[in-house]
């Protein structure tokens, strides 16, 4: 069969073990899955574009990896446990060889993090890939963008602009890039989704959010959803040594694309002044790298400076529909 349901028969059905609290999956009208008891679940909902997340000709097993991280991240941010996953998959036409190298990547990335897919749809049109990701938090601590206190510290985890050094490169379409930006378009397509961080996070953290439309624009989402403002030191921005090589060793435009830089996939959290010794600790087996990179203060209060100097940095995040213009 090589209709819809001979498509979802031999690329998605049976493609991994089933979970215990799946009821019934792929196959039927619903799945019906079960939550443990204390738990809430979060959800989250993402949609990859064609021409706007990924170029057409991008290897299918690079997207579907992208397409499960940025979705995985957005569990993370709230520190929950992923589990299910439902999939709607648009397709210009049917293409075999491009459904398997997809499938083979996305299952291989699902099972990794154990996380179930247990519906979706396929339909004909441009091509587009929508992921509704669900996960398990504990009742009253899932970590919300409200949270944050005057006094409280600004971290992330990781670094930041390499997935905008790697944007340009592709956007470029250089045909022979050399070790710096193979690496640095690896790194825009393989972001490492911070389960165990934000899960380590759930006692320590006042509130966070994932990275995923630069991080000065993102960081806002938490100022006003607290209702506070923040100092930012550039100076402690995390950059890699492979964004520095691109960029030619400026550090100022370095930390300009960590401000700026979307799809990083990286946390961004506070910690209260209390919780500030045990960070490090807390987040010891994670392997994650973190920064602390300002301060929360009192709403309508916002400054970017570099260790104590102000600077008139006029820079925003990234903005699908702003991009359009």
């Amino acid at each position: 069969m090589t209709g819809e349901f001979g498509l979802i028969d031999r690329f998605f059905k049976q493609r991994q073990t089933q979970r215990k609290d799946v009821h019934l999956g792929i196959g039927d009208d619903c799945a019906i899955v079960k939550v443990p008891e204390q738990i809430r679940l979060a959800i989250s909902t993402d949609t990859m574009v064609s021409g706007t997340h990924f170029l057409p000709e991008v290897d299918p097993a690079w997207i579907a990896h992208k397409a499960l991280v940025s979705n995985l991240s957005d569990l993370a941010a709230m520190g929950a446990t992923p589990a299910w996953c439902t999939l709607a998959l648009t397709l210009p036409e049917t293409d075999t060889v491009w459904l398997k190298r997809f499938c083979d990547a996305f299952f291989e990335l699902a099972s990794y993090y154990n996380i179930q897919l247990i519906g979706g749809d396929t339909t004909r049109g441009p091509l587009s890939i929508t992921l509704t990701v669900h996960g398990f938090v504990p009742e009253t601590q899932a970590l919300t963008r409200n949270g944050a206190k005057v006094g409280d510290w600004i971290y992330v985890t990781g670094t930041l602009g390499d997935s905008k050094a790697g944007l340009e490169l592709i956007l470029s379409q250089t045909s022979a890039l050399d070790d710096v930006g193979r690496e640095l378009e690896k790194r825009h397509y393989f972001a490492t989704p911070r389960i165990l961080a934000g899960q380590s996070l759930l006692k320590q953290a006042s509130a966070a959010i994932d990275i995923s439309d630069g991080l000065i624009a993102d960081l806002q989402h938490i100022l006003t959803g607290s209702g506070v403002g923040a100092s930012i030191d550039v100076s402690r921005l995390p950059v890699s040594e492979v964004l520095l090589q691109y960029l030619g060793g400026d550090r100022v435009k370095a930390q300009q694309y960590a401000l700026t830089s979307g799809e990083e996939y990286e946390l961004c959290f506070t910690v209260s002044e209390e919780n500030k010794g045990s960070l490090a600790s807390a987040l010891s087996h994670c392997d994650t790298p973190l920064a602390c990179i300002g301060q929360i203060r009192p709403q309508g209060q916002w400054e970017l400076h570099h260790e104590g100097s102000p600077l008139s940095w006029e820079l925003t995040g990234y903005d699908h529909f702003q991009q359009e213009k």
